[in-house]
């Protein structure tokens, strides 16, 4: 079911060119240098295809909750998605959205030195200049308070976000945000799900925490439950 990303509304610098670009379940909102539209949804439709084409002949690629192995030759995305779930302990659907949100950021930045690529909530970025990606949080008093302040020198990143409250996407846990930063956006979004599993009341905040300290890769992470906010890494938290 679709659910509207009203969060996209909060954007409030002029600077870039926004667009949508929507194929099946992949929902993207792209901001870059101009209007690439055309060129995302080449991009969005390559990388799906691959993907697609992978699970017919390997299902349980597609329904395992567990890391799984691929072959050498498996398509990039594919090999990209398994080694998110690997480090992350997750099943490799896990990692998609933050996946294709990278896939396609990195073939617009063909064109543009500046792209942010946004699906359902993960996010791949790389910026020129300091940039806000605000929190949201559903119910929690933090939705709308607060970003993450993100400079050039950060990035390419991933800035990925699970929810057991918010939105579709499988979560054994009742975190309102799991919000995970890695260079890569697929394991970003990968150890978003892992972190949010653990998380179903607010007494669990510093032991998800320390698990994200544990997973290879991360630079950060933020946790929210209620009115409770835990967070790890060199971040910077600014008030909106």
């Amino acid at each position: 079911m679709y659910q509207p990303r009203t969060y996209r509304c909060w954007i409030k610098d002029d600077d870039l060119v926004s667009f949508n670009v929507t194929v099946k379940e992949t929902d993207l909102y792209i901001r870059a240098a101009s209007n690439l539209e055309a060129e995302a949804l080449k991009a969005v439709i390559k990388h799906r295809t691959l993907l697609e084409e992978y699970i017919k002949s390997h299902p349980l690629f597609l329904h395992s909750l567990e890391p799984c192995s691929v072959e050498e030759d498996a398509p990039g995305i594919v090999r990209v998605m398994a080694q998110a779930a690997q480090i992350a302990g997750v099943g490799p659907m896990a990692a998609v959205a933050g996946a294709i949100a990278e896939a396609v950021g990195e073939d617009l930045l063909v064109c543009t030195p500046e792209v942010i690529v946004e699906n359902g909530g993960d996010t791949f970025m790389k910026i020129l200049q300091t940039r806000l990606i605000g929190v949201y949080a559903g119910e929690s008093p933090f939705t709308g308070k607060i970003a993450l302040e993100i400079g050039p020198e950060e990035t390419p990143l991933g800035v990925c976000t699970s929810s057991g409250t918010v939105g579709h996407s499988l979560s054994f846990g009742a975190a309102d945000a799991v919000i995970a930063l890695s260079r890569s956006a697929a394991l970003a979004d990968a150890a978003a799900t892992a972190i949010g599993n653990k998380v179903k009341t607010a007494d669990d905040i510093d032991v998800a925490i320390e698990q994200a300290q544990a997973i290879e890769g991360l630079v950060g992470a933020v946790i929210i439950k209620d009115d409770k906010i835990g967070m790890w890494g060199n971040m910077k938290l600014v008030s909106l």
